[in-house]
């Protein structure tokens, strides 16, 4: 019998992408029991979640963030008793009906208790959105990756990511703090802590908006920084970079960091974006800069 499963979603201000989602979900072979979506957004998308029958709507008149949502959904799949949680951005898109039937096959085929998808390109099924360092470099190659079948205790969480719903009594739920970025790498430095059982598996995917151009390399193909676009993105990026390194006395980062940003604002003469840098992450680094969306200044 197939285990109950239910789906963590968050969406903000995403219809159609949203409408795309939960019909790909409800398309998949292995079905999915109950739908929790965390809607932040300016226009409530109810509408939209009515459509299917499965859909636990929860609506947020506070700006949660893709971390806050995450926690709010996860718990409320968590309390349905869903054995397995498939959590899912409202612009990501199972690559086919398998995949979750993938997942699950593979989580018990080799006793894991999270396993992750590769994530691709919308259109662009040959390159990954998120890139994975291979022998020291960067790469986004799909092919490059699939060679490998599977990567132990590694993976982009959480867009696809399935996890067994005990792992959040041990690991904890999605940290509300790390607005916009980095609360995917705090869960999954807790998973290896904590010992969880996880990897990627390359024999199915998702699709998700890449970020190719915030990747900027320094010195050489060994050696990246990741630069935002937006001045309101690459605060909360900073920030949760600095506190991250904070909390888990990360000092190879803190010396890719510092040496990758210096470089890499030195190489543009930039020295605003240097110091904007430089405020932001040292407001993390102290463990301060946290509140709600409408308190923050950036």
């Amino acid at each position: 019998m197939t285990p109950r499963i239910a789906v963590a979603a968050v969406t903000f201000d995403r219809p159609k992408e949203l409408a795309v989602l939960l019909d790909s979900i409800n398309a998949q072979t292995a079905a999915v029991d109950t739908i929790c979506l965390v809607d932040s957004g300016k226009t409530p998308a109810r509408d939209t979640a009515d459509e299917h029958p499965n859909v636990d709507y929860v609506r947020s008149e506070a700006n949660l963030g893709g971390a806050g949502g995450f926690a709010l959904a996860a718990l409320k799949a968590v309390a349905s008793g869903a054995k397995w949680i498939w959590m899912m951005d409202d612009d990501a898109e199972p690559a086919d009906p398998e995949c979750l039937a993938t997942l699950l096959r593979e989580a018990e085929a080799r006793d894991l208790e999270a396993v992750v998808p590769l994530v691709t390109a919308p259109g662009q099924p040959d390159r990954l959105s998120f890139f994975f360092r291979l022998d020291g470099k960067v790469t986004h190659s799909r092919a490059e990756v699939e060679k490998l079948g599977f990567l132990p205790n590694d993976g982009h969480f959480f867009n696809g990511a399935l996890i067994r719903s005990d792992v959040f009594f041990k690991v904890g739920l999605p940290d509300m703090r790390l607005f916009i970025r980095g609360d995917e790498v705090d869960f999954t430095i807790r998973l290896r802590k904590a010992g969880i059982r996880f990897g990627t598996v390359t024999t199915t995917a998702i699709s998700h908006p890449h970020a190719f151009s915030e990747t900027q390399h320094v010195f050489g193909a060994g050696w990246h920084v990741i630069v935002p676009e937006s001045a309101f993105k690459r605060y909360y990026y900073y920030r949760n970079r600095g506190y991250l390194i904070r909390r888990y006395f990360r000092v190879r980062s803190f010396i890719a960091d510092v040496g990758g940003y210096a470089g890499y604002f030195a190489q543009r003469r930039d020295f605003k974006g240097f110091l904007g840098w430089a405020r932001s992450f040292s407001t993390g680094l102290r463990g301060k800069g946290f509140a709600p969306l409408e308190d923050q200044k950036f």
